[in-house]
């Protein structure tokens, strides 16, 4: 029935002007010709297809044929299978470019990712074709194609594991293979025009400004920041070392050569926060035309991997190329995508190696990123899921605070105890002001900063309990610790009679603001936490039978349900903490009774 529908319909055609088919023979031919494909009737179909008396029908209409042809094609084990290739290769030399590229980005779109990378691998050579036949014209089209293969690569999974990347199991290597491959003509074609473009204008002497822009140039450009985005920067590349022969690492190589061929300067897309970019006319806006996600993935690819480091040229010193990249690395952690976390690590430690310690100076606090950065490192080191990621903040974090000279160090710990909220991540840095004070002590490394007038106001912000006698000690336990172990190594290690901190004209205002508070606040928590404990052990006895579960109240909160041995070890944990806070102010109060004895 379809085929004598088919045969009707392009008898009734042959007779027709190519401009004047009706609706009524569009969709008679169309369906007709798609059931007898699906039907298995592939070898009438071609018949029909090859005769010269159908050309002018199969270039306005054969298009329609596309998606049950696909299918075959997809399958790949269809006893049809070289009739509809051969049905497929007819049309693509036949019909009307726009329209088989309508058609072919059709069938692009799917949803299960074992489809999608058959059908990009399938399709992206015809597509080529296709875009290559539009000669000056493609540049739109060719936008459009990269956008629509992007979108659905973007749906497949990513690779994790060397063995995965191996082995492609989720194809998404061929996938990027197959678009290198596809992108090389065009790229090819823009780098010819960029050339001769560039020969043009010093010819006549014109500005870039007065050149237009060229369009198939900027649909490239767009889709290496958009591969820039994502698959590379959600990838983890593997290394050689790791695995030699990496696709994914080639494809990313392959993305930023284009980006050299169409004429951009690696180092200034990597430099731009810090280098006023030429102001290029075009329908793209600056943030348009380089996306921040996608210049900073660039920035990760050159200082980590050392894709394309050979263009750089080694006028820029590690201090500029730091302070560029904190841009980069200021907007990687700022995400909660552990994958994105990791290369803002990875991209600040690189950045950090190579610079000398105590070399940045404080002016550099100055400038936000600077700031924001260690803000950014806080939130990873304190809420990050994973816990080798909030190592590596720590170190990272480190790391940065031996690379500023004193005056920097003292002004970031001022500004991290100011602002970090959490007591792990000050006691950490009050743990580093002692040791920038044991260096200050030392023969002949006396500084400003860490001794005497400038040092006691970082000390009044150290040696305060934020909440007074109520402060929850267990809570801030970590920076309490390290603020009375500072203090116990200030009494010991600087003499009375040298007073080069300036720590014993300031014990009395200590006493008062630090050390008395925390003697009353140590007591009202025994003394509460010893009766929370008699209550629970009285609970124990008289309801133990009853309900093996109990809730125990500590301030206004409750604490969760736990068996009554577990909430006596938790109540009896915390008064042990308390005496060691108290052994630790007592043994300072000997210390400076015996020095004030001397």
């Amino acid at each position: 029935m379809a085929l004598e529908q088919l045969s009707d319909v392009v008898q009734r055609c042959q007779a027709l002007p190519d401009d004047s088919y009706t609706t009524e023979n569009h969709d008679v031919f169309t369906i007709a010709g798609r059931a007898c494909i699906e039907e298995g009737h592939s070898a009438q179909v071609l018949s029909i297809i090859l005769d010269e008396k159908n050309q002018d029908i199969v270039r306005c209409m054969g298009w329609n044929l596309l998606p049950p042809l696909i299918q075959v094609l997809l399958k790949k084990e269809d006893k049809n299978l070289p009739q509809c290739l051969a049905i497929f290769n007819h049309l693509l030399k036949t019909c009307r470019p726009k329209e088989l590229l309508i058609g072919l980005l059709e069938q692009l779109e799917q949803d299960d990712p074992v489809v999608i990378a058959e059908s990009i691998h399938l399709l992206l050579n015809p597509l080529q074709k296709v875009l290559l036949s539009l000669g000056v014209r493609k540049a739109s089209s060719l936008g459009m194609t990269l956008s629509s293969v992007l979108d659905q690569v973007a749906k497949l999974p990513l690779p994790h594991t060397k063995e995965q990347e191996e082995d492609d199991v989720f194809s998404l290597c061929r996938c990027c293979t197959d678009l290198t491959d596809f992108v090389r003509p065009f790229v090819h074609e823009a780098r010819l025009n960029t050339l001769s473009c560039d020969e043009r204008r010093i010819k006549i002497r014109e500005e870039p400004e007065g050149v237009k822009e060229d369009e198939l140039r900027t649909e490239l450009l767009k889709y290496c920041m958009k591969t820039l985005s994502h698959p590379l920067l959600e990838v983890q590349l593997k290394d050689p070392d790791t695995l030699a022969m990496s696709p994914l690492r080639n494809f990313a190589t392959e993305v930023l050569k284009t980006l050299r061929a169409i004429g951009e300067s690696l180092p200034d897309l990597v430099y731009q926060p810090l280098l006023k970019r030429k102001q290029v006319q075009g329908f793209l806006e600056e943030e348009v035309r380089y996306p921040r996600e996608s210049l900073a993935s660039l920035a990760h690819l050159v200082f980590v991997h050392h894709l394309t480091a050979d263009t750089f040229p080694s006028v820029f010193s590690p201090v500029f190329s730091l302070r560029s990249n904190m841009e980069h690395i200021s907007l990687l952690l700022s995400r909660t995508d552990e994958s994105r976390i990791q290369k803002g690590l990875e991209l600040y430690e690189k950045s950090l190696v190579r610079v000398d310690d105590g070399c940045l100076p404080a002016d550099l606090l100055e400038i936000k990123t600077f700031l924001t950065v260690p803000e950014n490192l806080v939130k990873v080191m304190t809420l990050c899921q994973r816990h080798d990621l909030r190592t590596r903040g720590l170190k990272v974090l480190q790391m940065s605070i031996d690379k500023f000279d004193t005056k920097a160090k003292y002004n970031f710990f001022q500004y991290m105890l100011k602002t970090s909220n959490h007591s792990g991540v000050e006691g950490y840095i009050i743990k580093n002001i002692r040791n920038q004070i044991d260096i200050a002590l030392k023969p002949g490394n006396s500084n400003t900063w860490f001794e005497g007038a400038h040092l006691l106001p970082l000390l009044r912000k150290v040696l305060i309990l934020p909440d007074g006698p109520e402060t929850d000690l267990l809570q801030y336990l970590d920076r309490i610790m390290e603020s009375l172990n500072l203090l116990r190594y200030l009494v010991i290690r600087d003499k009375v009679t040298e007073n080069q901190t300036g720590i014993w004209t300031e014990l009395y205002k200590i006493e008062d603001t630090f050390m008395k508070p925390l003697r009353v606040g140590v007591n009202m928590s025994r003394a509460h936490y010893e009766k929370e404990l008699q209550n629970t052990m009285e609970t124990k006895k008289n309801k133990a039978r009853e309900n093996p579960m109990i809730s125990v109240s500590v301030g206004d909160e409750k604490l969760p349900n736990m068996t009554t041995e577990s909430q006596i070890q938790a109540l009896h944990s915390a008064l042990h903490t308390f005496d060691m806070i108290e052994s630790v102010l007592v043994r300072i109060e000997e210390l400076t009774e015996v020095q004030d004895n001397l």
